[in-house]
């Protein structure tokens, strides 16, 4: 596999909690920081890929009025719920 470095400055506290997980998981430094680079770059394909999905949602008019999710958020603080608008 290709590799390219990228080199990041990270406040020392960070840094300092890196090197104590890395040791717990006998690890290295590296390896940790490549696992919680890859999970946060899915999530934000994930949240872009929501998002442009959201957006489609809207041009197309599948919306849900405010005073309809208002009533629902409103019930759930009740003995009855309300459903889930739709």
């Amino acid at each position: 596999m290709n590799t390219k470095v990228l080199t990041a400055h990270v406040p020392l506290s960070l840094a300092e909690k890196v090197d104590q997980i890395a040791a717990r998981m006998e690890r290295s430094r590296g390896w940790i920081v490549k696992q919680a680079l890859s999970a946060w770059v899915d999530q934000e394909e994930e949240r872009r890929r929501m998002t442009l999905e959201a957006m489609a949602d809207i041009e197309a008019g599948q919306v849900i009025d405010h005073q309809s999710v208002q009533v629902w958020a409103d019930s759930l603080s009740s003995d009855k719920p309300l459903p889930i608008p739709r």
